[in-house]
């Protein structure tokens, strides 16, 4: 059975903006081997769409880009979506019953599968599929934006901090267990 892990960089007061700041080389190198290490991911379509940013080789990328391109091509992904028309190689378009489609990657697939963007992330915290919160915590204040949890956050229970590269901080939660969330 995978682990559905929800993981995103962020600043200090809980908003995700990939244009406000960026991960420094060891992150990067970081978020590399993590893709390079996962069974797939899923991606809400506006996350996807930014990440779409990896299907095209630049030739001004240093090695560190290419390697982040080649592993995020080669990676299966799910693209939860009713109005993209199509999706890339090694994508999967998902229109409808995301949730129940993450219920069978989970029952099939084993490893870890990635959930990227808030507002699918929240789908799936509702329906109890997310494993695992990752928060890569960096050193800015954005006072407002796209926050990492959409909506309620679920009783968590910290398992794990990580310090990667010189300002970011990695908190890893789960889920307490036998604690409800209710969301709308």
């Amino acid at each position: 059975m995978a682990k559905i892990v929800f993981g995103m960089n962020l600043s200090l007061d809980g908003y995700v903006d990939f244009d406000r700041f960026g991960p420094d080389q060891a992150l990067f190198q970081h978020w590399t081997r993590h893709v390079e290490e996962i069974s797939g991911s899923v991606y809400g379509r506006r996350m996807y769409e930014i990440m779409r940013y990896w299907d095209q080789d630049d030739p001004e990328w240093d090695a560190d880009r290419h390697a982040f391109a080649a592993a995020w091509r080669r990676q299966p992904k799910w693209v939860a979506s009713r109005s993209l028309e199509s999706v890339s190689p090694n994508a999967t378009l998902v229109r409808d019953n995301v949730v129940d489609t993450v219920r069978d990657l989970k029952a099939r697939l084993s490893g870890e599968i990635a959930v990227s963007g808030p507002e699918l992330a929240q789908g799936l915290t509702g329906a109890g599929l997310v494993d695992e919160y990752r928060l890569y915590l960096h050193p800015v204040v954005l006072g407002g934006g796209t926050p990492f949890f959409a909506g309620p956050r679920p009783p968590l229970h910290l398992v794990a901090t990580d310090r990667i590269g010189d300002e970011v901080i990695r908190l890893t939660y789960v889920p307490v267990a036998g604690a409800g969330v209710d969301l709308p």
